[in-house]
């Protein structure tokens, strides 16, 4: 569905309407900062990547031409800022335990009413799944964001970061056993039982 508001916003600022860029500024602030604040553990290099984003997306109006939406787009500049980050400090940083759910692995951690128990438990897990996607590339950990905390879809976020479908597709699969790999090797997730085939018939 278009949002004419929106569009009008966006109009206005590429013509250097300072006022409609930062009514788009106040609509996805706190979206960019959410998706910064995941692939930067440290709150202060998140706030870095997001205000690069939205520089680089005040620079960038003139010559956007509306081929995906506003927020495909400014969710591409503000990705890419965390990774060109990351690269230049040869850090790994993790993200707050996401759901990451496929056919083989489902990590949704619930917050309704735990034990006591339960509670150390879903926190032992996500502190896992924290550090699981620190052992990320950043590529793999970007595109998994991406889909799993933003349920952004595979086209969207070919879009939005200018990558194939098909490299998409794989990062995201390769992201995936990754991830349940180290769970598995540190003992917090379990994995799929063996074939029953075992060759001994009767």
């Amino acid at each position: 569905m278009r949002d004419l508001q929106e569009e009008k916003w966006v109009a206005d600022a590429r013509r250097g309407d300072t006022a409609a860029f930062e009514s788009l500024l106040r609509r996805y602030e706190k979206r960019v900062l959410a998706l910064t604040g995941r692939m930067c553990r440290n709150p202060e290099d998140a706030q870095e990547a997001a205000q690069e984003a939205f520089l680089a997306a005040w620079q960038g109006l003139p010559s956007f031409r509306g081929d995906a939406s506003f927020s495909t787009w400014l969710y591409r500049l503000a990705s890419n800022a965390c990774v060109d980050l990351l690269r230049r400090e040869g850090r790994h940083s993790g993200a707050a335990g996401p759901s990451l759910n496929d056919e083989e692995i489902s990590l949704d951690v619930p917050d309704t009413a735990p034990s006591p128990q339960e509670s150390a438990e879903r926190k032992e897990l996500r502190e896992q799944i924290e550090a699981g996607l620190q052992s990320l590339s950043p590529e793999h950990r970007q595109v998994l964001i991406l889909r799993e905390i933003h349920q952004l879809s595979y086209e969207d976020i070919s879009q939005s970061l200018a990558l194939d479908l098909g490299t998409v597709k794989s990062r995201i699969n390769r992201g995936r056993k990754q991830l349940r790999n180290f769970l598995i090797r540190s003992g917090n997730f379990s994995p799929p039982p063996a074939s029953k085939k075992t060759g001994k018939e009767g």
